[in-house]
């Protein structure tokens, strides 16, 4: 799978079309937006199997970086991108990367380093063919490639830093995609 590939499988669920199409009417409070996670390869992996490309998907979320850390300026981010979502009907999780050290403690019980862009934050996914994102200009980030999402192989991800966290986001996956597979750790590249 390549990135056009990719991008034409997200584009199949209309949501994502259209998050993706507005995408950059939220960079102005929302810097480095990028839309992440399920919403991307639960719709790679729908469609590659001939599903609703929607199914399974519980939320779709845009990552962001801003230097303020403050409630709410992440608040602010997320009212905008309500009212600029609204008609869309699916939940939307906004989260500003520079905040997670900062509320990932209480929700999980476990530290994390500061994050230094969206980017960093894609590329610390516990599950490493979901480090996939795609920015406001339509540009696919793939650190670790697309061969594995597209062959729907789990591996943990070296450079999370809570593995602890890795079996209970594979059992989730594996319910909602019975088929994915899990692999070892990947050969250096």
């Amino acid at each position: 799978m390549n990135d056009a590939d990719f991008l034409a499988a997200v584009r199949r669920n209309p949501v994502n079309a259209a998050i993706l199409e507005r995408l950059p009417l939220l960079e102005r409070w929302a810097p480095q937006v990028h839309l992440v996670a399920g919403a991307l390869f639960g719709t790679v992996w729908n469609v590659g199997r001939g599903l609703a490309p929607a199914q399974g998907i519980r939320d779709y979320d845009l990552f962001y970086w801003h230097p303020d850390t403050s409630y709410e300026a992440e608040d602010t981010v997320i009212r905008e991108a309500a009212g600029l979502f609204a008609d869309l009907n699916a939940p939307i999780e906004v989260r500003n990367q520079a905040r997670v050290h900062l509320w990932f403690p209480a929700h999980h019980g476990l530290s994390r380093p500061p994050i230094g862009s969206a980017r960093e934050g894609i590329r610390q996914f516990l599950v490493e063919c979901t480090c996939v994102g795609v920015d406001a200009g339509g540009e696919v980030y793939a650190p670790c490639g697309l061969e594995d999402l597209a062959a729907g192989v789990l591996r943990p991800n070296p450079h999370n830093h809570t593995p602890g966290l890795y079996a209970a986001k594979v059992a989730s996956y594996r319910e909602r995609w019975p088929w994915l597979r899990e692999a070892g750790p990947a050969p250096v590249r």
